[in-house]
């Protein structure tokens, strides 16, 4: 499990970027995948979900994902409640409402966490490449501030996800993240595979959030190295792997 500082210093809140330990799946899951949508027992994701809950001092049910599609849709929880598998399709959730617990999957994509504090508001975005890019962060501050945040007082955190020495790309990706603003070539570097490129997905985001008048940070974990921590689509994918567990990061209001 792995807590930002800057989320960890804020009162009344909770969040964990859990790691892959702690859990009962096996083999290719193991151990803590809490994704509905692997190939994994779905017992074992319950079980590994009722413990993501616990470390929350919830139930399982209290803790929400969502059925993720690399898009820019954000659902607002209020009292409502679903279950996985048939949760709802979107890619963030917030909440001003204390013991539901928001989270959502990754696998090299980067999980934000964003807290507002003083006026108890929380939010959870799933953030591959697309839905950075097509920003699915600024969807979830602006969800959040119809709830009555203020985004110079949100505090974001990026979690593990694919790093910049890991996230090879091929010669057409860069061009869109260049039409937005060519500062963004910042976030490229000359791959050793001739005309392929490393893109820093974390620090495109620290910056986009930044943008954005939110205050953010990056972990600093690498999803793809760190074998023993973390699931990982690519590593897996490099394997001649064709299925992946899925890593849990949450967030919740305490009562």
């Amino acid at each position: 499990m792995i807590q930002a500082r800057t989320l960890a210093d804020l009162d009344g809140v909770q969040h964990r970027f859990f790691t892959r330990r702690g859990g009962v799946s096996a083999g290719l899951y193991s151990s803590l995948n809490c994704g509905y949508g692997s190939g994994d027992s779905p017992d074992n994701v319950r079980e590994n979900r009722r413990r993501a809950a616990a470390a929350f001092g919830r139930g399982e049910t209290d803790l929400l994902t969502v059925h993720q599609i690399h898009s820019t849709d954000v659902l607002i929880v209020a009292d409502q409640r679903w279950t996985s598998p048939g949760a709802p399709k979107a890619d963030a959730l917030v909440t001003d409402r204390p013991g539901t617990v928001l989270g959502v999957m990754a696998a090299d994509c980067a999980p934000v966490l964003l807290a507002d504090s003083k006026v108890r508001v929380i939010g959870a975005a799933h953030a591959g490449w697309r839905g950075a890019l097509s920003g699915v962060v600024d969807a979830t501050i602006a969800a959040m501030e119809k709830l009555g945040a203020r985004r110079e007082n949100i505090v974001a955190a990026i979690g593990p996800c694919i790093g910049r020495y890991s996230y090879e790309v091929g010669p057409e990706f860069p061009a869109p993240f260049l039409a937005q603003d060519d500062a963004n070539k910042a976030f490229f570097r000359t791959a050793p595979r001739s005309g392929h490129f490393l893109f820093d997905l974390a620090g495109y985001l620290e910056r986009r959030i930044a943008q954005a008048g939110v205050a953010a940070s990056a972990t600093g974990h690498d999803t793809l190295v760190g074998t023993d921590d973390f699931f990982s689509y690519r590593r897996n994918t490099l394997s001649g792997v064709r299925d992946y567990g899925r890593g849990l990061s949450a967030i919740a209001l305490s009562e």
